[in-house]
């Protein structure tokens, strides 16, 4: 099936889903080649041998972005495509896009000092919630319920030193109930969603909140679908809440993990993820 055509994965380790990406392209009788986003370098020259398409599954949004800046260079089309990836890997530049675009998503206000931050969580209003420009799985998020709290959290965010850090990202924070929704959605389609519910406000996977099917509503799907094509589309994970008025998109990932989704919904994410790339590559 495979005609020569190679796809190249691009990851820093194999994990469940990468193994189910290989198993699902296996399956299909597409050649893969292991790119290790710690050994592979990129020239201002196209080298010999590149493959057709390249699935980037690196951990790191920085090692990402690069890699995919660096095979579009190249001619080689990457999934994500990289303006995907800085967009939806930026939480700050995802609002900005997202309220371009009119799709409902937490009120946000972004501070560039520590100063302005004290003021963003008062124009916000407590209880908010403190966030780093990029990053995922819930890590180096502050819930803040009254000055004092928020003062703490500033100072310490500030005595970090990290650029990240000096970027404050405030948003209110949303009362709903002990679950939100993961949307993953692969080119025009949503291919499965799944609540994920915790005790914790937060509600990642990563930190232990166990994850159910949810039904692909229309308005879960349209609301996904536009998110989705918000940053550019590709292969993302569109996470929603359940807001006083109605859904509200919070944030989107453009390397999502999906083991916990495949698992909760029985479907075929990987082989999802597997025939968008080739499609893409083939185009």
């Amino acid at each position: 099936m495979s005609n020569g055509f190679r796809l190249g994965l691009f990851t820093t380790i194999v994990r469940p889903e990468e193994k189910a990406i290989l198993a699902a392209a296996s399956a299909r009788g597409v050649a893969v080649e292991r790119l290790e986003d710690g050994a592979v370098t990129f020239g201002l020259d196209a080298p010999a041998g590149l493959p057709d398409v390249v699935l980037n599954r690196s951990v790191s949004h920085t090692r990402a972005l690069y890699a995919a800046l660096g095979y579009h260079h190249y001619g080689v089309p990457c999934v994500n495509a990289p303006e995907v990836i800085e967009l939806a890997g930026d939480k700050v530049r995802t609002s900005l896009r997202l309220a371009e675009q009119r799709v409902p998503t937490p009120r946000t206000v972004v501070a560039l000092s520590p100063e302005a931050a004290l003021k963003a969580v008062e124009e916000i209003g407590y209880p908010a919630v403190l966030k780093p420009a990029i990053g995922s799985w819930g890590r180096l998020m502050a819930k803040v319920t009254d000055a004092e709290s928020a003062e703490q959290i500033v100072e310490h965010k500030s005595a970090l030193g990290s650029p990240v850090h000096s970027i404050f990202y405030v948003q209110e924070f949303v009362p709903k109930p002990d679950r939100d929704l993961r949307a993953f959605v692969v080119g025009e389609t949503v291919v499965a969603a799944m609540y994920r519910r915790s005790s914790d406000w937060r509600t990642n996977a990563a930190r232990g909140a166990t994850a159910e099917a949810a039904v692909r509503t229309p308005e879960l799907t349209e609301l996904a679908l536009r998110a989705a094509r918000a940053v550019g589309g590709g292969v993302l994970a569109v996470d929603l809440m359940e807001g006083r008025d109605g859904l509200l998109v919070h944030e989107v990932n453009p390397t999502p993990e999906f083991k916990t989704l495949a698992a909760a919904t029985g479907a075929d994410v990987a082989g999802a993820i597997v025939d968008y790339t080739v499609e893409v590559g083939r185009r």
